[in-house]
């Protein structure tokens, strides 16, 4: 059986390949400007070459070799810049298309991608960034590794077959040397990428509980801990630039010996008695043209490694298969949700969060579930927005099983409110509207109205067109979570999902947002889980959770 570094090192491969094709129509520019690159070089050192044997007394040149020299390294530099360009467009779309599918996975997988914030954000961001230079560099300066060299000695052996097959021979130990050099980049670079996912996953974690740590008093012993995974990255990072530095004096050795050997080929140049002068200075001007893509192919090499290490950690998350399952052709105006002996378990020494879990709510019916915390009552919940498939039993919607649909048609059906709803920085409106954005005006203001956002709302200087922080900051806590119920009644669902709604709130506030989900609940389809007192004597049949199992039902205030 293949051991786990293996099975990701072909994943990553088969990443990166796969990727490579869909770049291919914005590589091309690049490769195909490089190539200019080079044949204004060719003869740009063919000018050179007449202008030197010229001084020589060997060769008869003037100003309008000189002229054309200039112009061609002015196009040169257009070209150079050009190419740039056209690398980071390939560079900035790979990274574009490679985050919106990634992020799409992590959304589409919602709780049940059990990795800390840290991590996820570590993929989105530091992988996919490191990805950048294996599209933008590596890729081009691969062909033009290949192409180029060879138009420069097709060009040399046409004037001295020797001094071609001298720059031929040089060329091709450099893929030894990234070769050997290579073998151990790999396996620094995985190692720093896995140093740099701790330390960001950490660091992120850590910021997110800082009030924890300091409570605790934990601030100096996790700030210890950070500094040495810190350290450890560091280290792992300069063993990385050894070797780079190491690949990179091979390949200056490599140039100094194809120099040598063209001098000694060419000696008779110093002695006077050389027959075809320009040719020899021609040969000996090339080998920089030569070596020009090796070099930035050796430069870009240590970029597909990077890219590897990232590809490894990404592969898992984007060669997921999509979800399988079946669309709905229509959202149904009222739904029956049936669970029937249903089991689920987080992990097999963990006892199963439901067990044998039975229940049934009607339409317009409202269905509380109570009971202490780990009883199964968020289980439930994340069942039914396609988060979590049970393990076995029955789950149904207006009698037909629901686990056949798509998780992403599953959340077509339901409005979600839970404990702490996210307000992001924009206007009162725009966060109202997040629910639907085709959504109109009009729509997004009756929405506040039945969430009675509008009571606070007519207060601030704008109206619902006010402003707030990220976070939700500028609006309290009550406010925020009746912006998240006008979300849920522009949404209009058939079936509504509450997750301790009222939880961290003043019984004032409590009260308001109570009367709001009150309202919201009529007509739908309700689930609630709840501890609040308040809340069970509001709604209507109250199921007592306890283990994974539902007890008796009974109506609220009983």
């Amino acid at each position: 059986m293949a051991s786990p570094e293996p099975r990701a090192e072909h994943a990553a491969a088969a990443l990166l390949k796969r990727e490579a094709r869909a770049e291919r129509s914005r590589l091309l520019p690049p490769v195909l400007i490089g190539l200019g690159i080079v044949a204004c070089g060719i003869a740009q050192a063919f000018l050179l070459a007449r202008l030197l044997a010229t001084l020589l007394g060997r060769a008869d040149a003037g100003w309008a070799e000189l002229a054309a020299a200039a112009v061609l390294a002015l196009l040169m530099a257009g070209l150079g810049i050009a190419q740039e360009r056209a690398q980071l467009a390939a560079g900035e779309a790979a990274k574009s298309r490679l985050r919106a599918t990634a992020f799409a996975r992590l959304l589409a997988a919602g709780p049940a991608d059990d990795r800390a914030v840290g991590q996820k954000s570590a993929l989105v961001v530091e992988r996919i960034e490191a990805m950048e230079g294996y599209f933008a560099r590596y890729l081009p300066a691969a062909m033009l590794a290949l192409l180029g060299p060879l138009l420069v000695a097709a060009a040399t052996s046409v004037m001295d077959l020797r001094s071609g097959l001298i720059l031929l021979g040089c060329g091709l130990l450099v893929p030894v040397i990234q070769a050997i050099t290579g073998i151990g980049a790999a396996q620094a670079s995985r190692r720093q990428f896995a140093a740099l996912q701790r330390l960001s996953g950490r660091f992120l974690d850590r910021m997110r509980g800082l009030p924890v740590l300091v409570l605790f008093n934990q601030q100096q012993a996790e700030a210890t801990r950070l500094g040495a995974a810190a350290d450890e990255l560091r280290r792992r990072t300069m063993r990385v630039l050894r070797v780079a530095f190491v690949s990179a004096g091979a390949m200056e050795l490599l140039i100094a010996v194809a120099l040598a050997s063209l001098a000694y080929h060419h000696g008779a140049l110093v002695r006077g008695g050389h027959p075809e002068p320009v040719a020899a200075l021609f040969t000996l001007l090339l080998v920089p043209a030569f070596f020009a893509p090796l070099r930035a192919f050796s430069a870009a090499y240590h970029e597909q490694l990077s890219a590897r290490g990232a590809a490894a950690d990404l592969a898992p998350l984007l060669d997921a298969p999509d979800p399988e399952g079946l669309l709905l052709e229509e959202v149904p105006p009222k739904v029956t949700i049936t669970f029937q002996d249903v089991t689920l378990s987080y992990a097999p020494d963990r006892p199963p969060a439901l067990d044998g879990l039975s229940l049934r709510a009607m339409p317009g019916e409202t269905v509380l579930l109570t009971g202490p915390s780990g009883a199964g009552k968020t289980s439930v919940l994340r069942i039914l927005m396609g988060f979590r498939r049970p393990d076995a039993g029955r789950v149904a919607i207006n009698g037909r099983d629901a686990m056949l649909l798509r998780p992403a048609e599953l959340r077509r059906l339901s409005s979600y409110v839970g404990q702490r709803a996210f307000i992001f920085h924009d206007t009162i409106r725009e966060n109202i509207r997040f629910a639907r954005p085709e959504a109109d005006d009009a729509a997004v203001e009756a929405a506040a109205r039945a969430a009675q956002v509008m009571e606070f709302a007519a207060d601030l200087p704008q109206g619902l067109d006010t402003p707030v922080g990220e976070g939700g900051f500028g609006l309290s806590g009550g406010q925020a979570q009746r912006v998240a119920v006008a979300r849920a009644f522009l949404r209009d669902t058939p079936l509504v999902l509450l997750d301790e709604p009222t939880a961290h709130l003043d019984p004032g506030t409590e009260a308001v947002v109570l009367d709001a989900l009150r309202r919201l609940c009529i007509g739908r389809t309700a689930i609630v889980a709840t501890h609040a007192r308040v809340a069970r004597n509001a709604f209507g049949r109250v199921l007592e959770m306890q283990a994974g199992r539902a007890g008796a039902p009974r109506m609220a205030g009983e």
